[in-house]
């Protein structure tokens, strides 16, 4: 079986905790730990979120006033690189050590013209108090919106169109290798009309793309039979927040598109789930990284797929 699995930025670094080098490092232990029965078992590849990782460089640019910060396509570059070094490593030491593995920058193409640029929606870096997204905002230009009690900054998630060079992530597949690649959504490239003799240009665009609707075009693309979107909840909730509140086990694309979910979290967790389930008739799921192997079974999370009986909620205990 083909699987896509898209790690959510919250599953490798969880809420609240710092930014360090250690911590991630610990999270990506954890996370591959999860994968490596999957990897055995299965042809794996591997994406993943990056909104606080390219939140922190962009911080960390801006306090260096000498030269102009670094635009988010060149962050999303040095973060893909990062995380999937992480990742390789870590699920290099869960592996046999014939097993071979390979990260790979990914460029992935947006409409310039796409309205996710008049209404900036995905969340990146640390979380802030009001008073410090307020100072930030002013000094710096950066969009915040509420994020529970807090408040993120928030940058366009275009949609992805294209991803360029799938050909080697088929090839690496067919040689038995793991392959990371689409990291935090890709990087954000659009193409542009030069005037002559330059003509047609490919440019990077100030956007972070979401990792997951990135990570459903990809597993379209590929040919994937199971798309795993792992976060650090354990399903997708009806009700969520309410007293109400219960699990969605199994639903079809068309029953939970139906539903509402939050435009900078959940929500485009549940439209890419769809989507691939929609368009491709495989099994999207999504749950917590560390039930992988069981999410992957349908034993455990939100399993999104054509044979559903409609909405199927948890039992009340």
């Amino acid at each position: 079986m083909r699987v896509v699995v898209a790690l959510g930025g919250n599953a490798l670094l969880r809420r609240g905790e710092p930014l360090t080098a250690e911590n991630q490092r610990a999270n990506a232990r954890v996370a591959c730990k999860a994968l490596a029965p999957v990897a055995v078992e299965h042809e794996l590849v591997i994406s993943h979120g990056n909104g606080p990782q390219v939140g922190l460089l962009a911080l960390q640019g801006s306090a260096y006033t000498e030269v102009e910060p670094y635009p988010l396509d060149l962050l999303g570059a040095q973060t893909e690189g990062m995380i999937g070094y992480l990742i390789q490593q870590e699920l290099g030491n869960e592996l046999p050590q014939e097993k071979r593995l390979a990260s790979l920058l990914t460029l992935i193409e947006v409409d310039p013209d796409d309205p996710a640029f008049e209404d900036p929606t995905k969340p990146i870096g640390p979380i802030y108090d009001e008073g410090a997204s307020q100072r930030l905002a002013q000094e710096k230009g950066w969009v915040f919106k509420p994020d529970g009690d807090s408040f993120r900054r928030v940058v366009p998630s275009p949609l992805p169109k294209r991803i360029f060079g799938l050909e080697p992530v088929q090839w690496l597949l067919e040689h038995h290798a793991v392959v990371i690649c689409a990291g935090g959504g890709g990087i954000p490239v659009m193409y542009t009309e030069a005037p002559v003799p330059a003509g047609r240009r490919l440019v990077g665009v100030e956007a972070v793309i979401d990792k997951d609707l990135a990570s459903a075009l990809l597993a379209q693309e590929i040919g994937a039979d199971a798309l795993m979107i792992v976060t650090d909840v354990d399903a997708v909730y009806d009700g969520w927040g309410t007293p109400e509140q219960r699990a969605i086990r199994r639903a079809t694309p068309e029953a939970l598109a139906e539903s509402e979910f939050a435009a900078g979290s959940m929500g485009p967790k549940v439209r890419a789930a769809c989507a691939f389930a929609a368009e491709t008739g495989g099994v999207a799921a999504i749950g917590s990284i560390a039930d992988t192997p069981a999410l992957l079974r349908g034993e455990v999370g939100t399993t999104v797929t054509r044979e559903a009986d409609g909405l199927e909620l948890a039992h009340v205990a």
